[in-house]
Order: C-alpha cells, then structure tokens, then sequence
C-alpha cells in the first residue's frame, strides 16, 4: 500500500474489484465486466493495485481513519467529555437507536463487508487467472488477503457480536464469508465466527511464511515495491499478532502466549520508539510510534479528521476531548510517559483550559515516512497479551520501561496494571472499549466526572446488528 519516491508518500489509488455502489443491502452488487476484471489480473501491477485498493479503503475515515479507531470506538469508551449538549452525546450514551447513530453504524458495516467481498474476489481471481504472478508473490498476496478477510470479520464481531467472555460465545452474532458471491450468508454464533477466523488465520500464516520481513524485517526504501514497509501490510508478524489477539479474545490464554512470545523473540524487527524521535524532536515528533507498528495504515483522511474532530479551535460541544481531571487520572500525574506531553497539549486557543489531543496532528516535514500513519496492532500489545496470559508483570514493566516509566513494585495488581497501560497506550486506536467488553467489566469510568463509573452490560457492549442485514431480501 506503500509508495515511498524520494522520500514523499505516494498511496496507490483504488482499482475496486466490486463496484461500490449505494444500496440498501451491502450484497446488492453486480458482478463486473469480465473484461475489465481481466485487465486487472493480466500485470503484476494491476493485482498489486487490487490488493492495496483494499488497504486504501480501510483507511478511510469511514472506518479505521476515524469511525473504528479514534471516533466512534473511542466514544464508546468513554474516552472523552461528550455531555448530553455534544454533537456525539447519543453515542457516548449508547443509543445505538437514534437515525444518525443507526446510519453511521449501519456505514461502517456496510464498508466492512465490501472489502470482505473485495478480499474474496481477490483470492477468488488469482485462481481465475493464473500464471502471472511468481510462486512467492503468489503466496503473499493470497496470505494477506487471508489475513485481511479474518481482521475485518474479527472486528465485526468484536463490535456486533455477544460479550464471548460469558455463555453468550454460543449466540448469533454474525455472518462470515470466504466467497465472493452475492448470496446473504447465514448469520452464525460468535464460536463459529471464531473457528472460521482462527482457520483463515492459519491458512495466512502458512503462506506468509516466506514473507521477507521474518529475515530482514521491516525494510524502508524510496523504491517503492510489496517487499517493502510490510508492516504497512498484514505481514505474518501481523498475523501471528492478530492470532495472539483472536486467541485471548476466546479465552485460549495458551494459543494466545504462545503467538505473542513468536513476535516478542523477534521484538528488534519493531524498535520501540526513542526520546529522540518522540520528545525531543519538537517539530517532527514520531507521535504514533511507528517502528512498533506490527499492523498499520495510511490515511489520507488523518489530518482532516484532526481538524474537524480534534483541532483546539473548535467548539466545546464538538470537540472530542477528554476534561483535564480525567486526563491526568489516566495519565497518573506522570509527566514522563511518553505517550502524555507529545500527544496532549495546552494551547489556550479558543479559550480552552483543558489539553486537546494531537497524536493525528500534522508535521512540519511532509517527507518523513510518518506522517498519515495510524496504528491497528502494535509491538506493546503482544507484551500485554504475554502478561496477561501468564500473569507475569516482567512483560508490563518492559513496555513501561520504553514508556518513560520505572517498573511496577512488586504488590501492583496486575490486572490494574494492564487496563491501566490499555487506557494510556491505545487512545485513538479504538482497543479500549473491545478491552472492556473481552473482559466484560461492569463499569468503565465516567468522562463527566472527576471520580466515578459508568454501569456496562450486553446492551451497551452489543451493538445491533444493521436493520440491512436483518430486513428480509
């Protein structure tokens, strides 16, 4: 997805396998021109495009650029003071009933499950048309798209299906599709759902595992091809990342180590972020942490979703922004981690006295290959897993200790500690609220209040499902 020339990103434009058009039902699609499907899968380049289209469309606001990370996810979180005058009031209070609510949920799913269709179709046509790729280009496009069906799917479910943690693993949650055809596919319970994300996952993993970046690692090069800036693609780090997180999400806390201890052992291929490139560098801060990113994309929308969500200038009652009280709780005060002062600052525009979020705010120099980066999974996520799996705070202090911070003493609670270190690392990522529901916490803190929580059950954590998906054909 990745087009680094002299040093300027370049983002391959979209070469869509389905048309997108607006529809009632996300499977109203027509079949396209044979033709022009040929076309596509004739060059090594035209198939290249197919594949990075899928990439460019989940990085648009509509889902990871904003909706499923650093907006809706994160309001439903209860990341920021959104009060009952806000703009997003009726999705801090889980009104999943309201027409705007309904409508943008009813978007992101939609989207979804076009480049679901478009991940198929892709696999689909590398079969139809044979030859044109070598043995290993093969095997790497054909392990992404794997990967890329199951990740959207996952987050599907993560967000629509049942709180897993509890008997509810056996209820309806949603559909999975591994063809591209245009028949409605039964909706199934969410340990189906799992069974079929955990097989894809394994069929990915297998054919990425020539996948350069377990030799090299993450190479940069201002020529530009699918060998390079793997981590921009569900490289097989990525997916033995998402297996970690897929497994403890099913509450296989074994499976679950055992994939985040494979990328701990090759932890130097994702360097943890320096003060150099995060504190010290005023100008160009790398505020993302980009080198630890096992999984992220490129978004075109990033800076104008900073603008209209984010920006100092903009009014209280649309800004999403935590209050200064609440802020500093979940920072504890500490002014050396690194993830507080670079991504939160107090600039008194428009009066303001509480800080506003910057991680998505733009650089002075266009040309580092930085900039429109927002992370999906990340290096300090399999140390949480490990911790967690085998209840071992070693793996905790080692990401604090690239935070800024000292060790944890030895009387911390470490399930404390990690929704502690969930809440600090992953704001506009949209982990926190899938966090809360995996663990199915009966409060999460209330964003109105300087102390205080805010009572969770199914129906706040079970988004319904699209009247779309439901309303008879």
């Amino acid at each position: 997805m990745k087009k680094i020339s002299k040093n300027t990103i370049i983002i391959t434009a979209l070469v869509a396998l389905l048309p997108f058009v607006s529809c009632k039902k996300w499977l109203d699609v027509q079949p396209e021109d044979k033709f022009t499907e040929k076309q596509i899968f004739s060059t090594r380049q035209g198939i290249a495009d197919a594949l990075n289209g899928i990439y460019l469309e989940m990085g648009k606001e509509r889902l990871y650029g904003a909706n499923l990370t650093s907006t809706v996810l994160d309001i439903f979180a209860q990341r920021y003071n959104v009060n009952s005058l806000h703009d997003f009031s009726k999705y801090q209070t889980y009104t999943f009933d309201d027409k705007n609510v309904k409508a943008r949920l009813d978007g992101m799913w939609t989207q979804t499950y076009i480049n679901v269709v478009n991940a198929n179709k892709f696999i689909q046509n590398l079969d139809a048309y044979p030859g044109v790729l070598d043995k290993q280009t093969d095997s790497l496009f054909r392990g992404e798209a794997y990967a890329l069906r199951a990740f959207l799917q996952f987050d599907m479910l993560r967000l629509f299906g049942p709180v897993y943690r509890t008997a509810d693993s056996t209820k309806t949650a949603i559909p999975y599709y591994t063809t591209a055809g245009t028949d409605v596919s039964e909706i199934l319970p969410a340990n189906q759902i799992m069974q079929k994300v955990i097989a894809d996952l394994n069929t990915a993993e297998i054919l990425l595992n020539g996948d350069p970046i377990k030799k090299v690692g993450v190479i940069k090069s201002a020529n530009y091809n699918y060998l390079t800036y793997r981590n921009y693609r569900l490289n097989y780090y990525a997916v033995k990342g998402l297996q970690a997180r897929v497994y403890l999400y099913r509450g296989d806390k074994v499976s679950a180590l055992a994939a985040a201890k494979s990328v701990i052992d090759n932890a130097t291929k994702f360097p943890w972020i320096t003060t150099g490139q995060v504190l010290s560098d005023k100008i160009n801060p790398n505020r993302v942490f980009t080198g630890e990113i096992l999984f992220g994309l490129q978004t075109l929308d990033l800076y104008d979703v900073h603008r209209d969500y984010f920006a100092p200038d903009l009014q209280d009652k649309s800004i999403l922004a935590p209050s200064d009280a609440r802020l500093k709780t979940t920072f504890e005060n500490n002014e050396n981690d690194y993830r507080y002062n670079p991504n939160w600052m107090l600039t008194g525009i428009g009066g303001k006295s509480y800080k506003t979020f910057f991680k998505y705010a733009d650089i002075i120099d266009k040309k580092l290959d930085y900039r429109l980066t927002i992370s999906l999974l990340r290096l300090s996520e399999m140390y949480y897993i490990a911790a967690e799996s085998e209840q071992n705070a070693g793996y905790l202090n080692t990401v604090r200790n690239n935070r800024g911070l000292l060790n944890l003493p030895p009387t911390a609670n470490l399930t404390t500690e990690l929704l502690k270190e969930y809440q600090k690392e992953f704001f506009g990522e949209g982990q926190l609220f899938y966090y809360y529901k995996r663990m199915n916490s009966a409060t999460i803190p209330n964003p109105l209040a300087t102390s205080g929580s805010i009572t969770m059950n199914a129906t706040k954590y079970v988004v319904p499902l699209p009247l779309s998906e439901l309303t008879p054909r």
